[in-house]
């Protein structure tokens, strides 16, 4: 049997689950550091290029960052009829922002993260993905928990809230930012016919965590529902979550995502239009099922965590 050589890398390792991990050869270490909450490392590996690394887990990279903010931001934001205020919790990078910021409705984008240090660092060394967003006279950056800012928020105050967070972890900032508590209260900062979408880990490695947020979402928004994208630097399809009290991004038609995408944004997309918008709103039948099946809601008392 020919054997092909493996080229010899440092290699980084990224635990999936607690039975698995993603082997990235590594090019090269821009950032090592350490917030208050958590370990930051910047670098550059072998088949997705520089990739922003959060306690061992990347959370996005240069070969495909693209399609998993282009899946988060824009299905809602089309949803909605008229988007003029939004909400971000998290998305450090400011590839969040700068896809909410094509949205020429848009005239207030308050971005809401707390640990500042990931922000100085990819200001610093991930311009391409922010790429000015910062600087937008639209956008407001405001360090600061969450779910604190929330729970002081004036009810009513947003057309779409995103929420760019790390997975619920045990430990991990995140852990209790994806609970019925905490979705009741971006329930109460949104207006009339808004809507909401969260990242919701893995369709493939924890679709239990996914079908949870799912249920979890379901139980406090009239209307709730889920998609997904496959992202090579997870090596898995990531699942998004949406909840609304009006919009469903799931009745647009291809024909209608492309006609809103030519009057509404400016600004390139590189993933995002009708035909793959059908693409990833059709689940495959057992994630559907999975779904349906679902009874547990993740609570503040009993927080649904991902076992990484």
């Amino acid at each position: 049997m020919h054997r092909v050589p493996l080229k010899t890398f440092n290699w980084f390792l990224e635990v999936q689950t607690p039975c698995s991990m993603h082997a990235h050869g590594l090019l090269e270490t821009l950032y090592v550091g350490k917030s208050k909450y958590q370990e930051i490392v910047v670098a550059r590996l072998c088949n997705v290029g520089k990739a922003l690394i959060l306690d061992g887990k990347i959370q996005s990279s240069e070969y495909d960052e693209w399609i998993y903010h282009e899946s988060l931001v824009h299905p809602v934001m089309l949803a909605h009829p008229n988007p003029t205020e939004v909400l971000i919790l998290g998305g450090g990078e400011g590839a969040t922002l700068r896809e909410v910021l094509k949205h020429k409705s848009v005239k207030k984008v308050t971005m809401v993260d707390l640990d500042e240090e990931v922000i100085k660092v990819s200001k610093k060394y991930l311009p391409e993905w922010h790429r000015g967003s910062f600087d937008d006279p639209r956008a407001e950056l405001v360090i600061e928990d969450g779910r604190k800012f929330l729970e002081e928020a004036p009810e009513n105050s947003y057309d779409v809230v995103i929420i760019d967070l790390v997975d619920p972890t045990e430990g991990a900032p995140a852990a209790k930012l994806y609970t019925k508590e905490f979705y009741e209260l971006v329930k109460k900062v949104l207006r009339d016919e808004g809507i909401m979408v969260t990242q919701a880990t893995s369709t493939s490695y924890t679709l239990d965590v996914f079908t949870v947020v799912y249920r979890t979402v379901k139980e406090v928004f009239e209307k709730a529902g889920g998609y997904h994208s496959f992202v090579q630097a997870f090596d898995a399809t990531w699942g998004f979550v949406w909840g609304s009290t009006g919009p469903d991004p799931s009745s647009l038609s291809p024909d209608a995502v492309d006609r809103l995408i030519r009057e509404r944004l400016e600004g390139e997309l590189k993933y995002y239009d009708g035909i793959t918008h059908v693409g990833m709103f059709s689940l495959p039948k057992h994630v559907r099922k999975a779904m349906a099946a679902q009874t547990t809601v993740s609570t503040d008392e009993r927080p649904y965590l991902a076992l990484v």
